[in-house]
C-alpha cells in the first residue's frame, strides 16, 4: 500500500478565492490499495477531536452530581466497570440514562440541524423554525391530553407528528420542484399551525395531562429510564452513517441545482432523503426529551465557525450539540439551589441571542428581507 499526500491547490489571487467563508487548510491523499481518494481537513479534525473531549468531560461531570457527587475519578472506574459496587449502582441506574440522553438528544438535534441547513442553504434552517419539532410536540400533546395514542409509545407518536408536518411542508413547498427558501417559509408557517394547536390542547386538557404535557414541551432531561434512550441510541446507530453518505452528495447542491444536475445528481432524491433521515433524528431526540429549544438551530452555525467550512459540518455540528445540552443541564441543575429547571429553558436562553444574531447578520447581507 502507498499513500500520496499533497497539499490542495487553491487560488493564487485572492481575488480568484469563491465567495463565503475562508476554506480550511486541506490535505488531498489516494491510497493505491484499497483505491480510496479524499481530503483531510486537520482544521476539523482538530475540532471535532477537541468537542468529543469536552462531551466526555461535560458527560462524566453530569454524571457525578446530583444528591451525592461523586469524584470524576469514580465515575469514570464506574463508568467501565472497575468501581465499587455501591458507586456503580448510582451511576449505571440512576445517573447514566440522564447522562446518556443528554449526549444523544444532543448529537441527534446537531446532525438534524447541520443536514436542514446545508440543503436549504439558509442558516435560519433548523427543526425548530420549520415546524418539525412542533409536528412532533402537537402528537405527543394529542395523545397525552386526548387519548389518541393508540396504543403507540411517545417515540412512535413523535416519528408520527414530525413525519406529518415535513411531508405538508414538502407538498406545500413544491412547485415544479422545491427549493431552500420555499421550504423554510412554509415551514414556518406551519411551525406557527403547530403551536396554535398544541396550545388549544393544553387549554381543554385537564390539569394532571396539561402539566404533563408541558414538563415534556418545555425540553426536560429529568427522570429518563434505558426504555428512553434505547430507541434513540439504535436510532443514531443506524442514521449517522447514512447522514455521513448524504453529505457527499449535498456538496453538489451547493453549487446550484442545475450544475448539480448536470454532475448526475438527482436533486430532489437527495433532498427528499436529507429531509427524512433529519425528521426521524430530531423526531426520537424529540421523543427522548422534548423539543429542546435552539440546539438544531445554533450547534450547527457553532460548528460551522470553528471548523471554517463552507456549510455546517454533521460531525462537528453533533458534538457541539452534545456539549451544548450537556452544559446545559448543568447550568440548569446548579442555577438556582434546590431546584432544577428543565434544560430547554437555559437552551433557549442562550440560544435566542444566536437567532438574533442571525437574523441581523441575514439582513445585513441582503438575505433577510
Amino acid at each position: 500500500m502507498t499513500t500520496e499526500l499533497a497539499a490542495a491547490p487553491g487560488p493564487k489571487d485572492p481575488a480568484d478565492r469563491p465567495p463565503g467563508p475562508r476554506a480550511a487548510h486541506r490535505i488531498a491523499f489516494r491510497l493505491t490499495a484499497p483505491p480510496v481518494s479524499g481530503i483531510l481537513r486537520p482544521r476539523m479534525l482538530a475540532v471535532c477531536l477537541a468537542l468529543a473531549v469536552l462531551a466526555f468531560l461535560a458527560f462524566c461531570v453530569e454524571t457525578s452530581v446530583g444528591d451525592i457527587s461523586l469524584p470524576l475519578g469514580d465515575v469514570m472506574r464506574a463508568l467501565v466497570g472497575a468501581g465499587d459496587p455501591g458507586t456503580e449502582l448510582i451511576v449505571h441506574e440512576l445517573r447514566l440514562p440522564r447522562s446518556l440522553a443528554g449526549l444523544l438528544v444532543g448529537i441527534a438535534f446537531g446532525v438534524s440541524g447541520a443536514l436542514l441547513q446545508a440543503m436549504t442553504h439558509n442558516p435560519l434552517a433548523s427543526p425548530d423554525m420549520m415546524g418539525i419539532t412542533q409536528g412532533a410536540g402537537v402528537a405527543v400533546v394529542a395523545g397525552i391530553v386526548l387519548g389518541w395514542d393508540g396504543g403507540l409509545s411517545t417515540q412512535a407518536l413523535g416519528l408520527l407528528g414530525a413525519l406529518t408536518a415535513a411531508l405538508l411542508v414538502y407538498v406545500l413547498a413544491w412547485k415544479r420542484g422545491t427549493t431552500g427558501y420555499r421550504i423554510v417559509l412554509v415551514g414556518v408557517g406551519i411551525a406557527w399551525i403547530c403551536t396554535s394547536v398544541t396550545d388549544y390542547l393544553l387549554a381543554h386538557g385537564q390539569r394532571f395531562q396539561a402539566q404533563a404535557a408541558l414538563g415534556w414541551l418545555v425540553g426536560n432531561l429529568n427522570g429518563r429510564t434505558w426504555q428512553q434512550i434505547t430507541p434513540l441510541a439504535v436510532t443514531l446507530a443506524v442514521l449517522l452513517p447514512v447522514a455521513l453518505l448524504l453529505g457527499r452528495l449535498m456538496r453538489t447542491l451547493e453549487l446550484g441545482d442545475d450544475v448539480a444536475r448536470g454532475l448526475g445528481t438527482r436533486v430532489q432524491t437527495v433532498r427528499v432523503a436529507v429531509l427524512l433521515v433529519a425528521v426521524a433524528l430530531v423526531a426520537f431526540g424529540t421523543a427522548a426529551a422534548g423539543p429542546v429549544a435552539f440546539v438544531a438551530l445554533a450547534a450547527p452555525q457553532v460548528a460551522q465557525r470553528l471548523t471554517g467550512t463552507s456549510s455546517p459540518p454533521p460531525v462537528a455540528a453533533g458534538l457541539t450539540g452534545a456539549v451544548m445540552v450537556l452544559v446545559s443541564d448543568l447550568a440548569a441543575r446548579k442555577l438556582i439551589p434546590d431546584t432544577e429547571l428543565p434544560v430547554g429553558i437555559v437552551t433557549g436562553v442562550l440560544g435566542a441571542p444566536v437567532l438574533l444574531w442571525l437574523l441581523v447578520r441575514a439582513n445585513r447581507a441582503g438575505s433577510g428581507g
